[in-house]
């Protein structure tokens, strides 16, 4: 993941410049499953998000085979084409295109009832190289009503600069995840989720901004190079359920909480409702309620520069909340549609959300310096894949 990565985990993360691994871990085999060998599919997808002055979309593609029931391998291809004139780009630079491409596989194991699994992921741009490797293991007991699964991953990162060959920065993270699901009832599954990162290394954005006062500025405030802590350690709870309801029909709810050393607290709470339908077509609905606190070294307008040790104007970094609904709809087709495949499915999903920043203001309206509007945005994203069993 790019550096200082946001507490928010939602859909939109997909389309922010620091996301990196995040298409990765929806391929990996869900720690908390029951110990299953992942079928034999191949995807292909293509997303879209728009929102902020950022355009992120591309395609992705995805191949998964077994072999003797014990061993599956996978591997990935992801491509983001970004195109960004967002608010921190317009208010101090240029608006710029770039496409990251990011290559992935992994194998899986399973052993009675025992899962294991291992991914590679190499995710490249023209200022930012990321190469992360992850490993975990599953167990299931008590006649398979409750399964633990306990991961680990690391990650190797290069920080370049466009316009400056001689820039060039390192970061390290260390990735811990727990997870534990129970089988309540026949319709009840509740899981169980920990998870903690270490960050290490350059940890800003070289091409972001603090603004602080400036009376001789026309403007009245100028900019500087932002500086965070080169250390960072996060924590993340969650409990989430399931539940079958007798019209053939599902529903979900998830809780997180996260914190971090940089003063950053946050909590999300979400639901969903998942009903099959006429003709092979299945319904999904979802809303999501995300909210968090501003970092301990954090300001939209500094008093004067160099005021602080550590100087952020990152607005992921600050106090918001946003709102998102989403709606899908898959319709599932079998092989007298298309030859020498089990089964297929097609996808769509779209995501609406609505973002209201309480501490971070819009520089691109008039107004006193630290008196401009508070800044407001929403965003579109789109999911459209095709999935084959073979």
């Amino acid at each position: 993941m790019r550096a200082v990565p946001k507490a928010e985990q939602g859909a939109v993360v997909v389309a922010a410049k620091r996301l990196r691994l995040g298409a990765l871990f929806a391929l990996l085999p869900c720690l908390a499953n029951a110990a299953i060998l992942p079928e034999d599919r191949a995807d292909v997808m293509y997303h879209g998000y728009d929102g902020g002055g950022l355009e992120v979309s591309g395609p992705s593609v995805l191949v998964r085979k077994g072999f003797n029931d014990k061993v599956s391998v996978w591997g990935n291809y992801y491509v983001d084409m970004i195109s960004s004139a967002s608010i921190d780009v317009v208010a101090t630079a240029s608006p710029y295109e770039e496409t990251r491409h990011e290559y992935s596989g992994g194998i899986d194991y399973l052993s009675g009832k025992t899962m294991m699994g291992f991914a590679y992921i190499r995710s490249d741009e023209d200022d930012y190289l990321a190469n992360t490797a992850r490993f975990g293991i599953s167990q299931d007991f008590f006649g398979d009503l409750t399964t633990l699964g306990i991961s680990y991953a690391r990650g190797w990162n290069d920080v370049m600069k466009n316009g400056d060959p001689t820039f060039n920065e390192h970061t390290t993270r260390q990735d811990w995840r727990v997870d534990l699901s129970q089988i309540i009832t026949p319709n009840l599954v509740l899981n169980f989720g920990y998870e903690g990162i270490t960050d290490d290394g350059y940890l800003h954005d070289p091409y972001r901004s603090a603004r602080y006062l400036d009376a001789s500025s026309a403007k009245g405030y100028g900019y500087e190079a932002e500086v965070t802590p080169g250390t960072k350690t996060s924590s993340a709870w969650a409990i989430r359920g399931m539940y079958y309801l007798p019209y053939r029909a599902s529903a979900r709810a998830e809780y997180r909480y996260y914190t971090d050393t940089w003063g950053v607290e946050g909590w999300n709470i979400e639901f969903g409702y998942v009903q099959p339908l006429s003709y092979g077509v299945t319904l999904d609905l979802s809303y999501r309620y995300y909210t968090q606190g501003t970092a301990d070294f954090y300001s939209d307008l500094y008093p004067y520069q160099d005021s602080q040790n550590f100087l952020s104007r990152d607005k992921e970094l600050s106090e918001f909340s946003s709102n998102s609904i989403g709606i899908g709809l898959t319709y599932a087709f079998g092989e007298n549609l298309v030859p020498y495949f089990k089964r297929g499915e097609f996808s769509l999903f779209a995501d609406y959300i609505e973002f209201s920043y309480e501490d971070f203001r819009d520089v691109l309206k008039a107004g006193t310096p630290g008196d401009e509007p508070l800044y407001k945005m929403d965003s579109t994203i789109i999911r459209a894949f095709v999935s084959f069993w073979y």
